[in-house]
């Protein structure tokens, strides 16, 4: 569900819980709003609980082989000479 939609839920179910005096017949608002709010908890932490569960990736940098260090104050210049795919010499 996401935390933006448990949010929602909860936000949803307590304006109809405390903030609505409106009778509908058959339909309880009030236990309408219990129950949503219950569910954007819910929600929220089953959301807490597979955000935890994820792996981390750590990135480690590599030197890249290519490159050629310099020794003391010399000046070391590379040249390289890039081709298209499939174009003649």
């Amino acid at each position: 569900m996401g935390i933006g939609g448990s949010i929602f839920l909860i936000a949803l179910g307590a304006i109809l819980a405390f903030a609505v005096d409106v009778e509908v017949g058959w339909l309880n608002l009030s236990i309408v709003g219990w129950v949503l709010m219950v569910a954007g908890v819910v929600g929220l932490i089953m959301t807490a609980y597979l955000w935890r569960g994820r792996r981390r990736t750590v990135v480690t940098p590599v030197a890249d082989p290519r490159v050629v260090p310099a020794r003391d104050d010399q000046v070391v210049e590379e040249y390289r000479e890039v081709r298209r795919p499939g174009h003649p010499l």
